[in-house]
């Protein structure tokens, strides 16, 4: 249960000033792909409606699958999207300036802060995001970080990162298993069945 929301002052960039212990790190446009496919597909399977899904409860369950645990402390999100894009179209909050960028909120897992970040027109979307994960993999003040990619697009490039980084535990989450060191893995699906509110009993 989130006990709060706030949103908190931005700096000029609308970027961290001090980079919590633990962060997300999310390709907003694959994962509202990701979301968009299961809804269409379970729709059919179980024969009701799945409204959006719950982008705070989802950030909950991805810290679980990093290995956080209730009383983590401070933990970013930090959602990269293509710059046509004004908000994701399978969550709720949706929209990235308005909604997402610079919201707060607290519950049993830690206090969580967001930022969205649209990718620059000098630079590709995969580009963007190698980038990103690698600068975090960099900073000594990020110990646990959870990355939602594209693996089929550059995820090759994404476990190299992996592979090279030292001081940081990285989780990936993905459909599909991935074969590489220097990270350990989780389905990205699960946690995004449980913030659409599908449950296990109507797949029986």
């Amino acid at each position: 249960m989130h006990t709060s929301f706030f949103k908190f002052p931005m700096t000029d960039k609308s970027s961290p000033s001090v980079f919590a212990p633990s962060v997300v790190l999310v390709d907003a446009d694959f994962l509202d792909r990701v979301a968009f496919d299961l809804i269409v597909n379970f729709e059919r399977m179980i024969g009701r409606r799945i409204p959006k899904g719950d982008l705070c409860h989802w950030l909950d369950c991805v810290a679980l699958d990093g290995g956080l645990r209730p009383g983590a402390g401070e933990i970013q999100a930090h959602f990269l999207y293509s710059p046509q894009k004004e908000e994701l179209q399978n969550f709720t909050p949706s929209k990235f300036r308005e909604d997402l960028n610079g919201l707060r909120f607290d519950d049993r897992i830690g206090s969580f802060s967001l930022f969205a970040f649209p990718v620059e027109e000098i630079i590709s979307g995969e580009e963007f995001f190698l980038q990103s994960f690698a600068m975090l993999c960099e900073e000594k003040q990020v110990k646990n970080l959870i990355v939602v990619a594209d693996m089929d697009a550059y995820g090759d490039k994404v476990t190299k990162i992996c592979r090279d980084a030292k001081d940081t535990d990285i989780t990936l989450l993905t459909m599909q298993p991935v074969t590489g060191r220097g990270f350990s893995q989780e389905i990205l699906g699960y946690s995004l069945m449980s913030a659409l509110g599908i449950k296990s009993e109507e797949l029986a």
